[in-house]
């Protein structure tokens, strides 16, 4: 697992703007989006090595946005495995655009038996009410 690694592209349209989505007035990739593709190439990274019924869920995120993607232009964010103890796995994660680099940090997430947790969850909600 450890060494192991992801890839996802998408494409910074409207809802991804920092003027949509409330982080910044400027039509830019929002740092909470670029966040988003970073745990989203993590997490199906590490579904490929889920036993049936588990899922899991993100944990930490420690992330610097370096450099401003425009409106309409193409990104990636990547993911590597670097430590796995337990049921916590830790991630480097990047972004990139066609001009370089435009992010990196670390995430953590941990693996869950995704029906408990949901239960427990769930629960929770139900205490709220």
């Amino acid at each position: 697992m450890i060494g192991e690694k992801n890839t996802v592209t998408f494409t910074v349209g409207l809802e991804r703007l920092a003027s949509h989505m409330g982080s910044g007035d400027l039509d830019v990739l929002a740092t909470p989006a670029m966040i988003a593709e970073m745990e989203r190439a993590a997490c199906t990274l590490l579904a490929r090595f889920l036993e049936p019924g588990q899922t899991s869920v993100g944990t930490a995120m420690d992330v610097s946005h370096t450099s401003a993607t425009p409106s309409g232009m193409a990104a990636e964010a990547s993911a590597e495995i670097v430590a796995a103890e337990g049921r916590r796995v830790d991630f480097t994660v990047s972004a990139r655009d066609a001009a370089g680099e435009i992010g990196r940090g670390t995430h953590s997430r941990v693996i869950v038996d995704a029906a408990r947790f949901q239960q427990k969850t769930d629960a929770k909600a139900g205490a709220a009410e």
